[in-house]
């Protein structure tokens, strides 16, 4: 952060920068993300030219952001990038497998620059070798494998900082206005050469612009007097005309000896100006953010950045908000829920009379508003799952390659979407699995065209909505699990595996503490402490996870989630004194019962038939040793709730109703409590648990 503060009083006295750092590195990380998503989909052999323009137009953002903010390394190394990106996109270069490599080797350094001025980090990493391989290929050469001297000096650790950094010193613009003459053309269309000047005119504090005469056919000749340098000059004439069709000269020197952009000026300045915004004689802050703006104003003029524009009118009709803030605001429609439940539960005891009729009506409005609000606020925190599975493409191609396997990558599902926090919490987890995925499952190609398999593997990552809940799984083509392997490995580590487990036991001994099928210990896998950790992360969320697999087919891991962790629909339900709440999304029917219905067997378990099934019954009152203080029959209701693919029926004494809940966490607040999730607040005050039907589940089917 030290850093950080000396580049914010680098920066000028017009205004302080440090109040948009964090704008930027938000909008730098998504144009990083998307550049990287682009550049994994890119087919080199068949690229088109929105896909190359969209890349390029990312690490341009990228680069004229971290300019402005002073951040010279960002600049510097996305400059390079784009002097690659612009030469790919001109079609001088054809794209190459190196040059994606190299592409996304460079969005990996410009998270670790980024890091560093953030403050999450201490070392920045590294560019001269990658720098330089950039260079090389943007020369047409291959790319040198050890550093070589190259047109950029690497930045000091804390470039901004450096009082002489030596892009700096190695700048023509100086301080101050100056008059220049702007030669544009030849063009086919000189309209097009208008829009310089009505950059000028439109935005505030770039300067004046003058036409000049000029006869020769196609081309136009403006002068101006402008702070700004060339380069921030060409970055905003090129939305209008290419580079090479621009020079700029001082004013009535039509012959200079500086090139505007030839190849070893380009590698020299990389775009952190001497006159950048905020500096002495520069252009204001406000006059750069106008000219951000007016920059995508006329980029959509020009037609030539569709995609662009589309993101302009999303960054319009969006707001950053802290998530604290929407956490703040999901609590207070929390407590809004309970006192509406409080409410309600009074107005029961009010006679339905004409002079009670216009209070009842108010506290029904009062109850549709409410949960409309509480909708409308949960679906703040849901984002989708797009946000994780975008993250799994770049990582399984690179843990393909060092593998030496072919992987494809198969996402469905990804608008699904569910709540922030668990967003946040599932991706190690499935980053586990689908590197397991890839290790263990996927054979090598050979392997693969042995068994008459397509010798690229396909690992699918799917999430789709069941009930209140999210079922994500990871499915893989290869070679699946083998319960003899398993079996062995589980008897050398000790634990007690007899022959007679059944195939959903063994396989669910991967999840065991140390347990491990790799035959040796790699940087992969091997050490057997993935899935276990795996198992107790989804637990912890509330969350089940299940395997199913086919030996020389394929296995497929089923997550599944609740959707939310604050505010659910639940179902009241009383045994003796006591009410708990059961989530209306697992809840399946409700019937009454004589006691000649329920049946018992072996080991006192009691089963209970519904059409023509017999469903074991999980008494509640005995499960949580509620007193009975009057000497009734035996409950008289039973409650059919499923959880996991399996169903149970509960024995209470009466339906309450149905209400919305708030979910306090009862493990932070007292313990963790066996059969329960949470707990809540009811209308009279009173708190009731919330039953874990997963668990009662599991405990009756065994």
């Amino acid at each position: 952060m030290g850093d950080m503060m000396n580049e914010g009083q680098h920066l000028g006295n017009d205004i302080d920068l440090s109040q948009f750092y964090q704008i930027f590195f938000e909008e730098a990380g998504e144009n990083i993300d998307q550049m990287e998503q682009m550049l994994l989909a890119l087919d080199v052999a068949a690229a088109q030219d929105e896909e190359l323009n969209a890349i390029f137009r990312c690490a341009h953002s990228v680069k004229g952001g971290a300019a402005t903010f002073g951040f010279a390394d960002v600049a510097e190394l996305t400059h390079q990038a784009e002097s690659l990106l612009d030469k790919l996109r001109r079609h001088e270069l054809q794209p190459t497998a190196a040059m994606v490599d190299v592409l996304l080797e460079s969005s990996d350094a410009l998270r670790g620059q980024l890091a560093v001025h953030q403050g999450s980090a201490s070392t920045p990493p590294d560019t001269g070798n990658l720098v330089a391989r950039i260079y090389a290929l943007a020369q047409g050469q291959d790319a040198p494998a050890a550093v070589v001297p190259a047109p950029v000096a690497a930045p000091a650790p804390a470039p901004v900082a450096a009082p002489e950094p030596a892009p700096v010193a190695a700048s023509p613009a100086s301080k101050g206005e100056r008059e220049i003459d702007i030669h544009i053309g030849p063009l086919d269309n000189i309209a097009l050469a208008d829009g310089v000047a009505e950059l000028f005119r439109d935005i505030p504090g770039l300067g004046t612009v003058s036409t000049l005469p000029c006869d020769q056919p196609g081309k136009r000749v403006f002068r101006a007097r402008t702070a700004a340098s060339d380069n921030e000059l060409l970055d905003l004439f090129t939305f209008h005309v290419s580079k090479e069709q621009i020079q700029i000269h001082p004013a009535g020197d039509v012959v200079h000896g500086k090139v505007p952009m030839p190849p070893a000026t380009e590698g020299k300045d990389y775009g952190f100006y001497e006159g950048a915004p905020g500096l002495p004689g520069a252009p204001s802050a406000h006059a750069t953010a106008a000219a951000a703006r007016d920059t995508r104003a006329a980029e959509a003029r020009a037609g030539a950045a569709g995609p662009a524009a589309t993101g302009a009118g999303l960054e319009s009709s969006t707001l950053r908000v802290s998530v604290s803030k929407v956490d703040q605001l999901i609590n207070l429609v929390g407590e809004l829920v309970i006192t509406q439940a409080m409410l309600a539960q009074k107005s029961r005891e009010l006679d339905n009379n004409n002079a009670n009729n216009p209070l009842l009506a108010g506290l029904a409005d009062l109850d549709r508003n409410t949960r409309d609000l509480q909708e409308a606020v949960m679906s703040i925190r849901m984002i989708p799952m797009s946000v994780v599975f975008n993250r799994f493409p770049r990582m399984l191609r690179d843990l393909a390659t060092k593998l030496g396997k072919k992987v494809e990558l198969v996402t469905q599902g990804e608008s699904t979407e569910l709540d922030k926090g668990l967003v946040e919490k599932i991706t190690d987890p499935l980053t586990h699995l689908i590197r397991n995925s890839c290790d263990h499952g996927i054979e090598m190609p050979d392997e693969r065209r042995t068994k008459g398999k397509n010798e690229t593997g396909t690992i699918t990552l799917s999430a789709t909505h069941q009930g209140g809940s999210i079922l994500i799984e990871v499915r893989d083509d290869g070679k699946g699990l083998s319960r003899e392997k398993l079996l062995s490995k589980a008897r050398e580590k000790g634990i007690d595996a007899p022959d007679s487990l059944s195939d959903p036991e063994v396989w669910n001994l991967i999840f065991a503490p140390g347990f491990s099928t790799a035959d040796q210990v790699t940087d992969v896998s091997g050490r057997g402490v993935g899935m276990d950790v795996v198992k107790k992360n989804i637990t912890a969320l509330g969350g089940t996870v299940e395997i199913e697999s086919a030996e020389g087919y394929g296995m497929r891991v089923s997550v599944r989630l609740p959707l939310t962790l604050a505010i659910m629909d639940g179902m009241s339900v009383r045994v003796s004194d006591e009410v708990y709440i059961l989530p209306l999304a697992s809840v399946i029917e409700s019937f009454q019962i004589k006691p000649s219905d329920i049946n018992t067997m072996g080991q006192n378990a009691r089963v209970v038939k519904v059409r023509e099934e017999y469903m074991p019954v999980a008494e509640l009152e005995q499960i949580f040793s509620v007193p009975r203080f009057e000497h009734s029959a035996a409950s008289p209701i039973m409650v059919v709730v499923e959880a996991e693919g399996q169903r149970v029926a509960l024995m209470v004494d009466e339906l309450l109703g149905q209400q919305q809940v708030v979910i306090k966490n009862l493990e932070s607040n007292y313990r963790k409590v066996p059969n329960v999730s949470g707990a809540t607040i009811l209308g009279d005050g009173k708190v009731a648990l919330i039953l874990d039907t997963s668990a009662l589940v599991r405990r009756s089917r065994h």
